[in-house]
């Protein structure tokens, strides 16, 4: 068994499962990634925001940090979705197991 077997093992072998948990493992962990990026830009977002004396509001009244916060959040939210809500969600596999039915 080589090295890139042991990394994507082929989905019939005996540690499938195993590498089923470290691509959940994967995912996850890349989703407290992103999540710490996205609190430590906006925390810093904020702080350039309150340190300039509050004048860079639109004329809404809204501070200019809500709209990244905003933007980027909902890209995290699919994140954490792909990560915790639906872990098991791949298309692809969905796809080909579809074909491989129909033809077989």
């Amino acid at each position: 068994m080589n090295d890139q077997t042991m990394i994507n093992p082929e989905p019939n072998q005996v540690g499938a499962k195993d590498a089923d948990l470290w691509q959940l493992a994967q995912k996850r962990v890349g989703f407290k990634n992103h999540l710490l990026s996205y609190v430590l830009v906006n925390l810093f977002f904020w702080l350039v925001w309150y340190s300039s004396g509050h004048r860079h509001n639109n004329d809404a009244g809204i501070p200019w940090p809500v709209w990244p916060m905003v933007g980027w959040g909902i890209g995290l939210a699919s994140h954490y979705a792909g990560a915790y809500i639906f872990p098991k969600s791949n298309a692809v596999e969905k796809e080909y197991q579809k074909l491989k039915n129909k033809n077989g």
